[in-house]
């Protein structure tokens, strides 16, 4: 008897221990569900990734199932690992709440990695968040919807009805310690099963690694709100402090404006100037008929500093430009319009777009949709032609304020245009339809489901519009040579990719971008007066539009070419230096 009432609570025992250990080692549901999202993600929103690495490799070899399958384990580790950190340091009660979020940007982002072959790296996803409302607009149609209700909404809805129930404090905290030991060593076990494939592809394809969705974007937006933070607005240093006016400025005699157009993704390879020949045709086709018949300067194919214009934008104006290019230094900096300024330039910038990006900081601005220029507005975008509708009476004002007060001319002016240009996927909605004269078009955001010459056709038409709303300033400007000397620089901000090897839009990492993204047009007009103020040679500047440029020739030319005198200017980088006389030998002395 004494033995059957040790036996049993010793069999009570041992099962009530076999049980406990099993309840220990079964995942708890808030394990389950976060294993269940990673899985999701991984099979669902990295398909690009996945078709990228495969596309070499033939799948009648037994090696190659092995390498998707160390593929998929291993990117599923890396977004376990990424998101069990993030869990790891927030409340429980905000983990579905965080899962959620996952969820929310991994469709988005996949669907516009499929798409348009964009990348997201840091730089695109600085784009994104300064993309205003009518140009988010343009990016949405039918296949997104669906593709978010595939991917996005029916996955939150069934995530919102699990239940997440909190674990015991000991035992979460076993959890957030084993869960991301556990994915790194998985990740780690992938990679070396794999490394030497893996290597290469990764040494050969290094923009591969921003196709991994959500991984891409949590890293993307970490960086950018690093940036953001290291300098808030208002605290820009500042630069050229000993900028003072040349003679051009203080001899002059009559008003002096320079017009700057910024242009948007208007690319080399298609600008009608440039003269060059497609594949398939036998004719250059012409996409600047216009400034074609004016006396420009035409730079050809220069160098942009960026394939986005939230890069090159600040690169542009800055000192540095792209041959010695950090970042850092040029967003904590003030920008060339800041220098003009202190030497007495008054500057205006007038945008069409989605804003300055900081180098117009604290300086005047307006915005086209704010001018209610009849017939060129409509949801919130307006047409390029709202920059200059109100040119020629701008021009008349100056002229009027210099008669009424010889003796108090108007300070030398720079009015900056930034261009809504080529600004794709709507290529086609950045013209009138008088400009649409290559068809046909591609009429739908969705440029996938586009041949390419509709492509190729609507945004040449853009390029047509670009170079009617040029030509518009400059023949303005021609206007009033006699009142105002003049002059307009004109340069795009970066390129554009139209299908070629799969890739649309712009944004590639600039060391592997195409050169389509990085090869701008840039043309020149001076009036005879203007030139004259500067001493500047036509003939001699003509022969050296036929070498290369870059953007980082801007900031340097801009300085010259409204002679403003500061330690900053560079020689070697300013497109008219050789072209020029003794400035005060070619103007007429200011009256007393």
């Amino acid at each position: 008897m004494r033995l059957q009432v040790r036996f049993r609570p010793t069999v009570c025992n041992r099962a009530m221990t076999i049980r406990s250990v099993r309840q220990a080692a079964a995942l708890p549901p808030p394990v389950k569900v976060l294993l269940a999202v990673c899985a999701f993600v991984t099979l669902s929103a990295n398909s690009t990734f996945f078709a990228s690495a495969l596309r070499d490799r033939a799948f009648t070899a037994p090696s190659t199932w092995g390498f998707v399958l160390a593929l998929v384990v291993g990117v599923f580790a890396l977004h376990l690992l990424l998101i069990a950190l993030l869990l790891g340091v927030l409340p429980q009660r905000l983990h579905k709440a965080m899962l959620a979020l996952v969820l929310a940007l991994s469709a988005p982002a996949a669907y516009f990695v499929q798409q348009y072959g964009v990348v997201l790296d840091p730089g695109m996803l600085q784009n994104v968040l300064h993309t205003d409302v009518a140009e988010a607009r343009e990016l949405l149609s039918g296949t997104l919807a669906l593709h978010l209700l595939l991917y996005a909404l029916l996955p939150l809805a069934l995530l919102w009805r699990t239940p997440m129930p909190p674990l015991p404090w000991r035992r979460a905290l076993a959890w957030r310690l084993l869960l991301p030991v556990m994915a790194a060593l998985l990740a780690v076990a992938c990679v070396l099963a794999i490394f030497q494939p893996l290597s290469a592809l990764m040494r050969n394809q290094r923009s591969l690694r921003y196709a991994l969705t959500p991984a891409n974007v949590v890293w993307s937006l970490a960086s950018v709100a690093q940036r953001r933070f290291a300098t808030p607005p208002g605290s820009r240093q500042a630069i050229g402090l000993d900028a003072r006016p040349g003679a051009a400025m203080t001899l002059a005699v009559r008003p002096r404006v320079l017009v700057l157009v910024v242009g948007e993704t208007a690319r080399a390879a298609n600008w009608g100037l440039n003269a060059g020949l497609r594949p398939g045709e036998t004719q250059p086709r012409q996409t600047t008929p216009e400034l074609a018949r004016l006396p420009v300067l035409n730079f050809g194919y220069s160098s942009a500093c960026g394939t986005s214009t939230e890069t090159s934008l600040p690169c542009m104006f800055a000192p540095v430009g792209r041959r010695d290019y950090d970042e850092a230094r040029i967003r904590r900096s003030e920008s060339l319009l800041h220098v003009l300024a202190r030497a007495g330039v008054r500057v205006h910038w007038r945008d069409n777009q989605s804003g300055c990006k900081g180098i117009c900081e604290g300086l005047p601005t307006e915005e086209v949709s704010s001018l209610n220029v009849a017939g060129l507005c409509h949801d919130g975008r307006c047409l390029d032609e709202g920059l200059v509708a109100d040119l020629d009476e701008r021009l008349r004002a100056l002229a009027r304020t210099a008669a009424a007060a010889p003796a108090a001319l108007p300070p030398t002016q720079i009015w900056v245009l930034h261009m809504l240009g080529s600004h794709g996927p709507s290529y086609f909605r950045r013209y009138p339809p008088a400009f649409e004269r290559f068809t046909p078009t591609c009429t739908s955001d969705e440029l996938r489901g586009c041949t390419p010459a509709q492509i190729a056709n609507a945004y040449d038409n853009s390029l047509l519009y670009t170079d009617h709303v040029v030509a518009t300033a400059i023949r303005t400007l021609q206007a009033h040579a006699g009142t105002v000397d003049a002059g307009l620089l004109y340069v795009s901000d970066h390129g554009e990719s139209l299908g070629e090897a799969g890739l649309f839009l712009h944004g590639m990492p600039y060391l592997i971008a195409p050169d389509v993204q990085k090869q701008v047009p840039l043309v020149m007009w001076l009036g005879e007066a203007f030139a004259a103020g500067i001493g500047l040679d036509a003939g001699c500047l003509r022969t050296r539009a036929q070498a290369p440029a870059a953007h980082d020739h801007l900031f340097h030319t801009v300085l010259s070419l409204l002679d403003v005198r500061t330690a900053l200017h560079e020689t070697a980088f300013d497109l008219t230096e050789g072209c020029r006389a003794p400035a005060t030998a070619a103007l007429p002395m200011k009256r007393p």
